[in-house]
């Protein structure tokens, strides 16, 4: 990042990791990811209450991660930024990929152990 950015856009970049450093808003856009959803989808596929899923809608969509669209009386969300399914597949490649190489290291010690059985 270094230079490419001038300072003036870095409080920008932390409030994008910002939004993304709750498990609540990771979980919505997780659910999101899968397509356009209404708020009810949305609240029964988290398993998170209305008003906490509304709330973190709400920030999400004010940041520009998701975008919404009013049908009737419904409110329809989906994924708003390209960038963030790239980024979460890539965090999340990673977080498999260490769970992986730790389990791997934990059976390695296990095989190597000498203790009592």
């Amino acid at each position: 990042m270094g230079a490419t950015i001038p300072d003036e856009l870095l409080d920008r970049v932390a409030e994008k990791f910002r939004m993304l450093a709750d498990p609540t808003r990771l979980a919505i856009l997780r659910v999101l990811m899968a397509g356009e959803k209404n708020v009810g989808t949305v609240v029964s596929e988290t398993g998170h209450n209305q008003a906490n899923v509304s709330k973190h809608l709400k920030m999400l969509a004010e940041s520009g991660m998701v975008k919404r669209r009013k049908e009737g009386l419904q409110v329809f969300y989906a994924v708003g930024d390209p960038l963030i399914e790239k980024l979460c597949e890539l965090v999340c490649g990673a977080v498999v990929r260490e769970a992986r190489a730790g389990i791997e290291r934990d059976r390695k010690a296990v095989r190597t152990w000498k203790g009592p059985a």
